[in-house]
């Protein structure tokens, strides 16, 4: 993996949540190459020390911490022994998130009837489903900032990034839990940025369109490698007509984290998405 563009993050202290997972490991490395220290919070720890095991044998700085972004004493416990190893944190990406099948409808529309069939609808989405994914995205994203912010403050250089999506822009069908969630982190990242602007810190968001990794695979493509119907709807409404490579997140991520080039930004969302939000589908 290549940085897009070069910034200079020596003597800085990222921290990074989810980073036990794709997107946020590779967040993580593209940090560590710029010179931060980067602290990988995770779940599970084993995924989250492999990768820092891969920063570290590349010659930079990184440990692996276990955390519950929704359990504010584990978070604490991480700060306290990152200060002691690494610092205190300069910059946080709050990448911690996801969707649960249990906050996701069977079918996109609802039709006469589907109440009879063994189907999840609107009527009988989980509770608990949705609450868990509710509180995975939102509040996974709030109690780390409350936790990790308060070492930036008075800092003349400190950041947040936060991880919007498209469903934040227009909700995608079958999952409103997530997308409900993800609209809330659009405007949790602009109330942040009001709030701390009197001390410097800049809050900003990535919202991330269409990706293929590992992790979708089998959401996107069949077992024979063609595309699912769903895989073809995404497409034919990116006028890129492809999906987004991971590394191509990396720009948005470094620009806004560099205080030369997004000094006087804060309170955006910033769509890396091949047009998808852009386009009305005429």
């Amino acid at each position: 993996m290549k940085n897009p563009i070069n910034i200079d993050l020596n003597n800085k202290v990222a921290v990074v949540t989810g980073a036990g997972g794709v997107l946020c490991s590779m967040f993580a490395k593209s940090l560590a190459k710029c010179g931060a220290k980067v602290a990988l919070l995770d779940r599970n720890l084993e995924s989250a020390a492999k990768y820092a095991e891969e920063i570290v044998a590349e010659g930079y700085v990184a440990k692996a911490y276990q955390v519950d972004v929704l359990n504010k004493e584990s978070l604490v416990n991480a700060r306290e022994e990152i200060r002691k190893d690494l610092g205190t944190c300069d910059i946080l990406i709050n990448g911690a998130g996801g969707n649960n099948p249990r906050a996701t409808t069977t079918k996109e529309y609802y039709f006469d009837g589907d109440l009879e069939k063994d189907l999840v609808t609107f009527f009988n989405l989980d509770p608990a489903g949705v609450e868990f994914v509710f509180n995975l995205n939102f509040l996974g994203t709030l109690i780390p900032s409350q936790v990790f912010v308060e070492d930036m403050l008075n800092k003349e250089d400190a950041t947040v990034i936060n991880i919007s999506s498209m469903n934040a822009y227009t909700p995608l069908t079958k999952i409103p839990a997530y997308s409900g969630a993800k609209a809330a982190i659009s405007n949790f990242t602009q109330w942040m940025a009001v709030h701390f602007a009197k001390t410097g810190i800049r809050v900003n968001a990535i919202a991330p369109g269409f990706f293929s990794t590992k992790q979708n695979a089998a959401l996107l493509f069949n077992e024979d490698g063609t595309p699912t119907e769903r895989t073809g709807k995404i497409l034919a409404a990116t006028p890129m007509g492809r999906f987004g490579e991971s590394e191509e997140l990396l720009g948005a991520l470094l620009f806004l984290v560099s205080k030369e080039a997004a000094g006087f930004i804060t309170g955006v969302v910033i769509p890396v998405d091949g047009g998808f939000s852009a386009y009305s589908g005429v």
